[in-house]
């Protein structure tokens, strides 16, 4: 009797394996069309007793590769970021354009200086200067708007992030959560299976949005960390990730664990991380560049205009905000120019000719001496009634008395005036051909030796940023009490309360103020600026055109000066010699010509975005910035078919390992519906064996 028990205990543990194993395969098949399904497998050993043996079931296991797993993991975050890159590069190309077409954004310019030597040709048609006209605010306009389109993708990666931000937040959520299940069902010598592939799924869909690594502990539930070591998952909770478009954390991601502060998150690889870079380094270097060409173009239209005047001349020139007070910007001023009231007819009824250098005017046989501090008065005792000078709100303004005569300006052509590479009219902007609403004009002449005149006690914060954008540092730097700008200098350099640790500013030849890292990728953005040039001038932060996390890009600044927009006559087409003493004539095309020649003028363009400091032209400039962008976008398409080819095979490898095979199932089902009828019929043998003892019994 003691071996038919052995008997019908073995057929019994072999009738419910066989079943336990049968369910499983049904599912499994029930799920072979499921993404990231891992197939399911069930463990069984061997047992032995004294009087037979049989089958145990153990715990309903996933097939998972780990290798394979992480492999995958880390492809879907490579092609996430590569999606995120590439789609919003084609994006950003999109604004430009076709390069190649006469009429597209890059070639505007061309057309310009066209057109101007058309206008040259026939410097009294008005349809030929309307069309410069027109030439230019086309390109003032179409630069403002990209300018603006780029800002917009910029602002459409930040709702992105946060929405990504909002999806991990929640899978990370969950996936703790299933941590608690799973361990929970191991615990109790349940199966956990089920638990373990949703957690699988979740985990996949998380990788495509940030790089994670998975370490799964003995109790069943799983550790996620980002790859640069951030605890996502752990036994303590689930980490929270935060994102903010603006402040002194704009553009970084936070992560807090619980029960802790946030702290900057760096990510490798991810959607997020793509968007990211874009929000954060790709979009800011093309605007920057934008920035550099449009604003290298309009200085050079605006220098050439300001060498040259309209005839008859404007009534009144008045000039840009320079920022700084008159004594101060005069102090700077080497060379001689020459400034002319002149009558509807080109004759010149009064001329000041201004020397630097001796300090004097002269007007005729009378000469005048001049300190910077006395230059505005001098100025108008020269004029003798026939014209007035003001500055205010760092605007100087030449108004003739008579209103039919107008104010032409002009430098001496062997000994022309000069501030920091600028000419006397330049400088004050007083006969640009195109203005702005900010201060366009960084080359403020201001040295270290100069007073300070910025305001004691204004404040400038200044965050500094690692190349992955994590915020090493935010400075304030308070402005000290008088002295020198050497002194503004050294306080915003402090190593205690100063950017000193990371890198140093500088005041260059030219008056600009510019910053140098001491490490590589190290950047400074204002964050905010209280500090204040005299009682009404601009900020520090303004007047030497810092990168600020609110400041307008310089591209949607500009428009082509009232007046001459309205009346294309006030163009600039001529040119008042001082020392000829020959009146102003329309057909005088020497102003006209210096604006046609801007195109093959080898210019100085500063650093900015993906290219370095250059001299080329203005032509070439645009050749180079439009192959940037392309080649830019380019890489990004390439990089992501790359990424994603990645992914597939890595998706497709592990499937073949950890998915379901219907040729394995359907072989598995075959072999265990064969192992349950065998232990049925066994169990029915052992019945019938049971019935004939008893009956002879």
């Amino acid at each position: 009797m003691g071996t038919l028990n052995s008997i019908l205990g073995a057929a019994t543990s072999g009738l419910f394996a066989a079943q336990t194993q049968l369910n499983v395969i049904s599912n499994n098949i029930a799920n072979v069309d499921t993404p990231g399904y891992t197939a399911e497998t069930v463990q069984q050993t061997p047992t032995a007793g004294s009087n037979g043996g049989g089958v145990q079931v153990g715990q309903i296991t996933l097939a998972v590769n780990q290798f394979l797993q992480q492999a995958n993991l880390a492809a879907q975050a490579q092609s996430g970021s590569a999606g995120a890159i590439s789609n919003m590069m084609d994006e950003a190309q999109a604004l430009f354009g076709d390069p190649s077409s006469s009429t597209g954004y890059f070639n505007q310019l061309e057309q310009t200086f066209s057109d101007v030597t058309s206008a040259i040709q026939s410097p009294a048609s008005s349809v030929s200067r309307d069309q410069v006209v027109s030439d230019i605010q086309n390109f003032l306009s179409q630069s403002s708007s990209i300018s603006s389109q780029l800002q917009q993708l910029s602002s459409q990666a930040d709702g992105q992030i946060s929405d990504n931000v909002s999806q991990v937040n929640g899978l990370l959520s969950q996936i703790y959560q299933l941590n608690q299940s799973i361990t929970g069902e191991i615990a109790s010598g349940g199966s956990a299976a089920g638990s373990q592939n949703a957690q699988a799924s979740l985990i996949t869909q998380l990788s495509s949005l940030l790089d994670v690594n998975v370490t799964t502990s003995a109790n069943g539930a799983v550790e996620l960390r980002t790859t640069s070591g951030s605890l996502l998952v752990g036994a303590g909770g689930a980490a929270s990730l935060s994102y903010s478009a603006s402040g002194a954390t704009a553009g970084q991601l936070q992560i807090t664990q619980p029960g802790g502060t946030a702290q900057s998150l760096t990510l490798n690889s991810g959607t997020l991380q793509g968007l990211l870079t874009m929000r954060n380094q790709q979009l800011p270097a093309i605007s920057a560049q934008l920035d550099q060409y449009v604003s290298q173009a309009v200085d050079q239209i605006n220098a050439a205009h300001n060498a040259s005047t309209a005839v008859p001349p404007p009534n009144t020139l008045t000039g840009a905000d320079i920022g700084i007070d008159l004594p101060t910007a005069i102090s700077g001023f080497t060379g001689q120019t020459s400034v002319a009231v002149v009558d509807q007819s080109g004759n010149i009824d009064q001329q000041v000719d201004i020397d630097f250098d001796a300090g004097t005017m002269t007007v005729g046989s009378t000469t005048y001496n001049f300190t910077p501090s006395s230059f505005l008065s001098t100025l108008n005792t020269a004029f003798g009634g026939q014209a007035t000078a003001s500055f205010s709100n760092g605007q100087l303004s030449i108004q003739a008395s008579n209103s039919s005569d107008g104010i032409a300006i002009g430098d001496n052509p062997s000994d022309p005036s000069s501030n920091a590479g600028r000419g006397f009219s330049d400088f004050f902007g007083l006969n640009d051909l195109i203005t702005s609403t900010g201060f366009t004009n960084t080359d403020t002449g201001l040295q270290a030796s100069d007073a300070n005149g910025f305001n004691a006690g204004g404040v400038i914060s200044i965050n500094l940023q690692s190349a992955s954008g994590a915020t090493l540092r935010t400075a304030q730097v308070t402005i000290p009490s008088g002295g020198t700008m050497s002194d503004v200098l050294a306080a915003l350099d402090s190593s205690q309360t100063g950017v000193g640790i990371y890198g140093s500013y500088s005041l260059g030849s030219d008056g600009q103020l510019t910053f140098t890292p001491s490490q590589q990728g190290v950047s400074a953005t204002v964050v905010s600026d209280t500090t204040q040039w005299g009682s009404s001038g601009p900020s520090l932060s303004q007047l030497f055109g810092l990168p600020s996390e609110n400041a307008q890009p310089l591209a949607q600044s500009y428009s082509v000066r009232s007046d001459i927009a309205d009346n294309s006559a006030y163009l600039a087409l001529a040119q008042f010699d001082p020392t000829s003493g020959e009146p102003l004539s329309v057909g005088d095309t020497s102003g006209g010509q210096l604006l046609a020649d801007l195109g093959t003028q080898t210019i100085q363009f500063n650093a900015a975005g993906a290219a370095g400091a250059v001299s080329t032209t203005l032509s070439n400039y645009a050749s180079q910035f439009a192959g940037s962008i392309a080649q830019q976008a380019s890489n990004a398409d390439t990089a992501n078919t790359n990424a994603q080819s990645i992914s597939s095979e890595a998706s497709n490898r592990l499937s073949s390992s950890d998915g379901v095979s219907l040729d394995q199932e359907l072989v598995d089902m075959t072999t265990y519906q064969q192992a349950y009828n065998a232990n049925a019929r066994l169990l029915q043998a052992v019945s019938q064996l049971y019935q004939t003892l008893l009956n002879i019994q």
